[in-house]
């Protein structure tokens, strides 16, 4: 889980937006996790990027006289380019020939990455392939082996023959080659050929194991590999894990599952959904790959993963949220909440807070779920990391929520562990906690009368009283505003604000103390 600011600004809905803001509007961050038939569909994947960035990040010119369609391709222009280049007499002439083959492979990549059904088959019958192999080998600027690398590897996401005519042309040993490029874009190229390569089948699977795929690929398993670039060596570690006919030698799980014990604890959704499905993948190969998984002490923090895969995806928008809670994952929920484990207590809090941050129907699914009473019981009796979790969950509540949703919470108990948690020195929980105390007694309007003596009698009010005071500007006029709207000399006189929104236009046994 992320720390500081960003964690809250990133990973929760409400960060940093006042109530009407959040009844308005949801992050529009969009989270995706692969579809269905991935078996089929997502061992391969084509670049369809059509970006202009070269593999340096400059940028690189489009070519003006020619277009992306097959029709305007001449296969002996590409091969006398490519002679011109190999034969420059000269650093000026070689210069200028880089140039005009870098634009002329780039144009076969155009092809391969912007059509909807892009001429494949056209251009290996024109001969292409030779010469786009031919461009990954040592000596030629890193702009063409990224163009190069990109087209070949748009091709070897097609059919099996398609792949086939990819590896006949040479392109194993030269992408291998390229994972040790200087230039990180070239790197990530090379990884995603390989794993549209690796993709087609077990027979090439393991001939690039042979030909010494692992090692260069497993290197790029650290903090400063670029987020793109680790998704795409995740993924081309789980075509690596995902064939049965025949499963991964014991050798290869061997090496791979400390990787995935790496890969499991990371933040990024794709990489944590790709690490699960990786593990399964193993666990799907027999009892010796099942018995090497466990051994590795990698099962328990699966359920984290996936836990926190899920997790980032309900920090999306409404609808995104809704295609989760209908594939009845609240059903589980009570499950993870009661866990041993406080750090799984913690990230099903944090879910939750994400299901209550959304809209009033999801807010009632949590209740009709049964959890509410369950996160008033970790927020009075949780680890601190699980109460900071059900604070922002129950608060949300409070502002998500209707006026009988937010009565039915105030009634299981909420006010007097949220009264609690005003004593600690996490400046951010108490600001969540006022805000939704004073959330709670804007929304009761004539009622608030019990809800302030239910904070009274546990000591809340004297906890309020002293965050006038506080150093944080916005704790105390948040402190300021309750002592002084609710518990001062005229407090039973209507509030402002209140009379449109309160409770007391709800049936009053709502709000029987």
């Amino acid at each position: 889980m992320a720390s500081g600011e960003s964690r809250f600004s990133s990973q929760f809905k409400n960060a940093g937006k006042d109530q009407e803001a959040l009844r308005k509007s949801r992050a529009d961050e969009v989270v995706t996790i692969r579809k269905d038939k991935r078996e089929d569909l997502l061992s391969k994947r084509r670049n369809l990027n059509d970006g202009e960035e070269g593999a340096g990040g400059s940028t690189v010119a489009a070519p003006t006289t020619t277009t992306s369609s097959f029709a305007n391709f001449d296969i002996a222009q590409l091969h006398a380019l490519f002679n011109a280049l190999v034969n420059a007499p000269d650093e000026a002439a070689k210069e200028l020939a880089s140039t005009n083959l870098q634009e002329a492979v780039q144009q076969i990549r155009k092809m391969l990455s912007t059509e909807r059904n892009p001429p494949v088959d056209q251009l290996i019958a024109s001969g292409v392939l030779p010469v786009l192999v031919k461009c990954l080998e040592k000596g030629f600027n890193v702009n063409i082996q990224f163009e190069a690398a990109w087209a070949l590897t748009n091709i070897a996401s097609g059919t099996s023959e398609q792949t086939a005519a990819v590896v006949d042309a040479g392109a194993i040993p030269l992408f291998l080659e390229l994972l040790t490029s200087e230039n990180v874009n070239v790197c990530e190229q090379a990884v995603w050929a390989l794993g549209n390569i690796i993709g087609d089948g077990p027979h090439y699977r393991d001939y690039c194991i042979q030909l010494g795929l692992v090692p260069p690929l497993l290197s790029f398993i650290r903090p400063e590999t670029p987020i793109g670039f680790l998704r795409n060596v995740t993924w081309v570690l789980v075509n690596l894990c995902r064939s049965k006919h025949p499963p991964p030698s014991p050798e290869l799980v061997a090496v791979l599952l400390p990787a995935l014990a790496l890969l499991v604890h990371h933040e990024d959704t794709h990489i944590l959904v790709d690490t699960v499905w990786a593990i399964s993948y193993l666990t799907d190969g027999g009892n010796e790959q099942i018995q090497m998984v466990i051994e590795s002490n990698i099962v328990p923090t699966v359920q984290t993963a996936a836990l926190r895969a899920v997790g980032n995806i309900v920090t999306g928008t409404d609808d995104q949220t809704q295609l989760v809670l209908d594939c009845g994952v609240l059903n589980h929920m009570g499950t993870l909440l009661h866990h041993p484990k406080d750090k799984i207590n913690k990230e099903a809090a944090w879910f939750l807070s994400n299901i209550t941050a959304g809209n009033v129907q999801q807010v009632q699914m949590v209740i009709d779920a049964g959890l509410l009473p369950i996160l008033i019981e970790l927020l009075s009796e949780g680890d601190f990391q699980t109460q900071k979790e059900s604070a922002w969950a129950l608060s949300n509540v409070t502002i998500s929520g209707n006026p009988q949703q937010v009565a039915s919470m105030v009634q299981m108990g909420v006010v007097p562990p949220m009264c609690r948690l005003l004593e600690i020195k996490d400046t951010q929980i108490i600001n969540v906690v006022l805000d939704g105390l004073q959330n709670i007694l804007k929304m009761a309007g004539d009622d608030h009368l019990g809800i302030c003596t239910m904070i009274e009698e546990c000591g809340g009010l004297d906890k309020i009283e002293q965050l006038q005071n506080h150093e944080n500007e916005e704790i105390y006029k948040i402190a300021y505003e309750i002592i002084d709207h609710y518990f001062s000399a005229d407090e039973e006189e209507p509030q402002p604000g209140t009379a449109g929104e309160g409770f007391s236009q709800q049936p009053p046994t709502e709000w029987n103390f």
